[in-house]
């Protein structure tokens, strides 16, 4: 099971696709780790450069439907690779975020007044995320803030995290 802990990129915007996420170029490379290099390379951003912005960073904040457009797996596998193991948004595409799920990755729903909070308080700081699986809480630490945010996780996706995805998870079941 991964750490789930992390450095924060803030992407303050809502709607990022998984064309965004991974562009559909790469959709024909062999390897997961083919796709790492190309993470977020066309997301459209004010001040965003992907070759500075997500080195040493395991944890994304962002608006709502993250991960619409197509359904590709892709897009998990890209985070994943990088060591981007946590997604935390006021929503999701729902197979975006089974996907993250069946990578053994936890993707987070909170409401829209606590994410504006979040961003209020932490954008542009040096933020460290840990997440409390146990308690579903996620402990965010700047300099001299610290905040606690309690997360609803289902029965189902904690138990595909804690096997470390779907294949662990079948092949301890089945």
């Amino acid at each position: 099971m991964e750490s789930f802990d992390g450095k924060i990129l803030f992407l303050d915007r809502s709607d990022i696709n998984t064309d965004e996420i991974i562009p559909a170029k790469y959709l024909t490379e062999i390897s997961k780790q083919a796709l790492g290099p190309h993470l977020l390379e066309d997301l459209a951003l004010e001040g965003f450069d992907p070759a500075r912005d997500l080195k040493g960073k395991g944890v994304i904040l962002t608006r709502a439907n993250f991960g619409c457009g197509s359904s590709r797996e892709h897009a998990a596998w890209a985070l994943e690779v990088n060591n981007i193991d946590v997604v935390i948004a006021e929503s999701f595409s729902r197979i975006f975020r089974q996907n993250m799920y069946n990578c053994g990755m936890l993707a987070a729903e909170l409401p829209a007044k606590t994410i504006n909070e979040l961003f209020k308080t932490f954008a542009g700081r040096d933020v460290q995320v840990e997440t409390d699986l146990e308690r579903s809480v996620f402990v965010f630490t700047a300099k001299d803030i610290r905040k606690e945010v309690p997360f609803s996780l289902g029965g189902f996706d904690r138990a595909l995290i804690e096997a470390g995805g779907w294949l662990n998870y079948a092949d301890e079941r089945y």
